[in-house]
C-alpha cells in the first residue's frame, strides 16, 4: 500500500476552493476501518464547513480534509474491529471531527459505517449516507410519521428532499414539495402528491394544516413554515438557526445555549404563537441506521437520485455546481476506476 494520498485541503477558512495534495495515508484506530474510497458525494455543508459556517457547534485544525460521507472497499482493520474484514465493500458518513472523504483512503470508526447496498452502484452507495441519515432521523426518530399525516419536503429534488420525499412516502404521509416546474416530473416519479413551484407560488398561501414541515432552505422561508403548520405540529429543520433546546441537547457551554437563544427569538416567539415545535437537526453519523437504509433500498423502496458524477481531479467544477444551487439530486466525484461496479477488483 503506498504511504500517501491525494486529497482535497484548504489550509484556511474560506479558501476559495481546495487544494489537491499528497497527504500521509490515515493510520487506523482500534476501533477503525481503513477504506479506499471509491466515490464520494458533495453536500452542502462542506461549503458551509469550507467557509466557516459551522464553527460555532465545530471547529477544525488547518489543514483540513473536505467531505463526509463516501462508499469505497475497506483495505485495512484496527486490532478491535470484528464486525468488517478486508475486501468487504462498505458506505458510510464519518463523525463530523474525523471529516476528510474528498481523499482516496479514509479511517472511519466501525460503528459509522454498513455494507454497501447489492444493488447499487459505488456512486449510487455514495449518495446516500448524509442524506439518507438527515431524512431518516428528520423523519423517522424526531417527527414519527404515522400513516395519513401531512409533511411538506422543501426542496424536493435536492439531495436531502429526494430521499426524504421517498421515506416519507414509505411511512404513509402525503407530501407536498418545492421545487421548480422544470423537476416536477422527477418528484412525481418519487411520489410526491403536491408539487409548488417555488418560483411562482408562495406555499405558505396554498398550504394549511400540516402535521410537518422538513426545512432545507432557513431564513424567510423557514418562518413562512408556521403559517402552514397546526397546533401540535413540528417544524425540522437543517437549515435554519439551533436554539437553546438543541443546545442543551447537545450539551454546548452555557454561553452558546445563551447565544442561541437570542438568535432564534423569532422562532421561538412563532412556536408560541402557533403552539408547533421547532427542531434544528444535525444529524449523527450512525451505522446501525444505514443498515435499515441498506435494508429499504435492497427492497426497492429508495432509490438513488444523481445528478452528475464527476472525476475527483474536477472537484473545483463540481463544489461550484453544487454551490450554483441547480443540481437535481446529488454531485458525485468518482476517486478511483479500480475498483468494478460489484466490489471485485477490475
Amino acid at each position: 500500500m503506498p504511504e500517501t494520498m491525494k486529497a482535497a485541503v484548504i489550509e484556511a477558512y474560506q479558501q476559495p476552493m481546495p487544494t489537491l495534495k499528497q497527504v500521509a495515508i490515515p493510520t487506523p484506530r482500534p476501533n477503525d476501518v481503513l477504506v479506499q474510497i471509491v466515490a464520494a458525494s458533495i453536500n452542502p455543508i462542506d461549503l458551509k464547513t469550507k467557509d466557516g459556517g459551522l464553527r460555532m457547534l465545530l471547529k477544525y485544525d488547518m489543514p483540513l480534509i473536505m467531505g463526509s460521507d463516501f462508499s469505497g472497499v475497506v483495505t485495512a482493520i484496527g486490532e478491535s474491529v470484528s464486525t468488517y474484514h478486508v475486501g468487504d465493500v462498505v458506505y458510510g458518513r464519518v463523525q463530523k471531527n474525523r471529516i476528510g472523504t474528498f481523499a482516496e483512503f479514509i479511517a472511519v470508526d466501525q460503528g459509522d459505517i454498513a455494507l454497501k447496498p447489492a444493488n447499487m452502484t459505488f456512486e449510487e452507495a455514495a449518495s446516500i449516507p448524509l442524506v439518507g441519515l438527515t431524512s431518516y432521523q428528520a423523519l423517522h426518530d424526531i417527527m414519527a410519521i404515522r400513516p395519513g399525516q401531512k409533511v411538506l419536503i422543501q426542496g424536493g429534488s435536492g439531495g436531502i428532499g429526494s430521499i426524504a420525499i421517498q421515506i416519507a412516502k414509505h411511512m404513509g404521509a402525503y407530501v407536498a414539495t418545492t421545487t421548480s416546474a422544470d423537476h416536477f416530473a422527477l418528484v412525481r416519479a418519487l411520489g410526491a402528491d403536491e408539487l409548488i413551484d417555488y418560483r411562482t407560488t408562495d406555499f405558505s398561501k396554498v398550504l394549511a394544516d400540516y402535521d410537518f414541515v422538513l426545512d432545507t432552505r432557513g431564513g424567510q422561508t423557514l418562518a413562512d413554515a408556521f403559517k402552514i403548520i397546526r397546533p401540535g405540529g413540528q417544524i425540522v429543520s437543517i437549515a435554519g438557526l439551533p436554539n437553546a433546546r438543541f443546545g442543551r441537547e447537545y450539551g454546548v457551554p452555557l454561553w452558546k445555549r445563551w447565544a442561541f437563544g437570542v438568535a432564534t427569538r423569532q422562532l421561538t416567539k412563532l412556536e408560541k404563537q402557533t403552539g408547533a415545535t421547532y427542531t434544528f437537526l444535525f444529524m449523527k453519523p450512525s451505522g446501525a441506521e444505514l443498515e435499515t437504509l441498506r435494508q429499504l433500498i435492497e427492497h426497492g423502496v429508495i432509490h438513488a437520485v444523481i445528478d452528475r458524477v464527476v472525476p475527483f481531479d474536477q472537484i473545483e467544477s463540481a463544489l461550484t455546481y453544487s454551490k450554483s444551487g441547480q443540481a437535481a439530486g446529488k454531485i458525485i466525484l468518482k476517486m478511483t476506476t479500480q475498483f468494478d461496479q460489484v466490489g471485485a477488483r477490475e
